[in-house]
């Protein structure tokens, strides 16, 4: 089961602030981190983050706390909480039991004590928020009254009815963030969790017979749109199937060993998509390429997508060449699309379109990121 954990700041609480400034908002450097952490830990997050700095938070050591931090799993969420107001959401990267860089990182700036913050968290995908807290409480059926003090957790109960009926916390709170409604999924997909039946796809078009230019043009898209995701500093990924095709075309091999960590929602319904751009706990962008199958078939993995989690805010595009797109309108126009409004969740990216950015970045990465696909894409609506 997934654990939501929140950490509340009271308003007025300098060394808190000083110590949110210094490694949440500002991240601290690798290089402070490494040397305190083993060759295990080290590693995994040099997979996480990269090179990039990461995001450090700390509990107090004690039995109430060591509880909480013990239940902790990668993919977690967790929020910090000032006052009123939600400053911060991200997910559980990784978590350390470590005195030593709790010393490093946090100062008693107060004086009085000399007990550190030795219960260390590092947070991924960390996203400022500034949405009051009462949002929440009314997300989780929360009394008006409900408070919060130091280091909590949502039962297991609230989560399990807040993922039934909106999907990913992450996702939710994003939507709030950016003035959008929090959609409820329908009756129909509140099935006991993890278990989401796959849609029949009996009413699918018939496939179209596939030459070898065509197939050999799917899978220069595919490569064309791995490259982009790189470029702009994603993570990338293909179905396992297509990963030898792209290797034997391109000599590109280095693919992820598996689709998702800490991402709230099965692999089956994201890790058949044509290429998705992730990072470890969050969806970027994905991609539907429609010349080798039916258009049909690439849009019911995308309705899948939106029942399954209806608050996400990651792009779709359908991805064809320019003179299919009446092909998707028509496709759009179904029944079982129109019921979810699909035709204002999906966009259309031409083959031209594609090419186009990758010319134009061909031998540069400065700028590259998923607003210049937008941008080259059509609105289906």
């Amino acid at each position: 089961m997934k654990n939501i954990f929140i950490v509340y700041m009271a308003p007025g609480n300098n060394e808190q602030m000083v110590h949110y400034e210094d490694t949440i908002k500002n991240r601290v450097a690798q290089d402070r981190i490494l040397k305190f952490v083993d060759l295990n830990l080290g590693q995994r997050l040099r997979e996480i983050f990269l090179n990039k700095p990461i995001a450090v938070w700390g509990s107090r050591d004690s039995s109430s706390n060591r509880s909480k931090f013990e239940k902790m799993q990668i993919g977690d969420d967790i929020l910090i909480v000032e006052g009123g107001k939600i400053r911060l959401l991200g997910k559980i990267a990784e978590k350390t039991v470590n005195p030593d860089l709790s010393q490093e990182l946090w100062q008693n700036i107060q004086g009085g004590t000399r007990e550190g913050w030795n219960l260390v968290y590092f947070i991924a995908n960390p996203i400022e928020l500034d949405l009051p807290f009462a949002r929440f409480r009314e997300l989780f059926d929360y009394e008006p009254n409900y408070t919060l003090r130091g280091f909590t957790s949502v039962s297991e109960e609230r989560v399990e009815r807040f993922i039934e009926n909106y999907g990913d916390l992450y996702s939710a709170l994003e939507r709030l963030k950016k003035e959008k409604k929090v959609e409820k999924r329908p009756p129909a997909v509140k099935e006991p969790l993890g278990e989401y039946p796959q849609r029949e796809e009996s009413i699918a078009e018939k496939p179209e017979p596939v030459d070898e230019a065509t197939l050999s043009e799917h899978v220069t898209m595919q490569w064309k749109l791995v490259q982009l995701g790189l470029k702009s500093g994603s993570k990338v990924w293909v179905p396992r199937n297509d990963q030898g095709k792209i290797q034997s075309s391109f000599g590109f091999s280095e693919f992820e060993q598996q689709f998702t960590a800490g991402i709230d929602m099965q692999a089956k319904y994201v890790e058949n998509i044509d290429v998705v751009w992730k990072e470890e706990f969050r969806i970027d962008a994905a991609f539907e390429i429609e010349n080798t199958t039916s258009i049909y078939s690439g849009l019911l993995r995308f309705s899948d997508l939106k029942i399954v989690a209806p608050n996400s805010i990651y792009p779709l595009f359908i991805v064809a060449p320019q003179a299919k797109k009446n092909r998707v309108l028509e496709q759009v126009k179904r029944p079982t699309f129109r019921r979810i409004e699909f035709n204002k969740k999906v966009r259309f990216l031409s083959y031209e379109g594609i090419n186009e950015v990758d010319t134009f970045f061909a031998k540069s990465t400065a700028g590259l990121n998923i607003d210049i696909l937008l941008a080259k894409s059509e609105g289906l609506d």
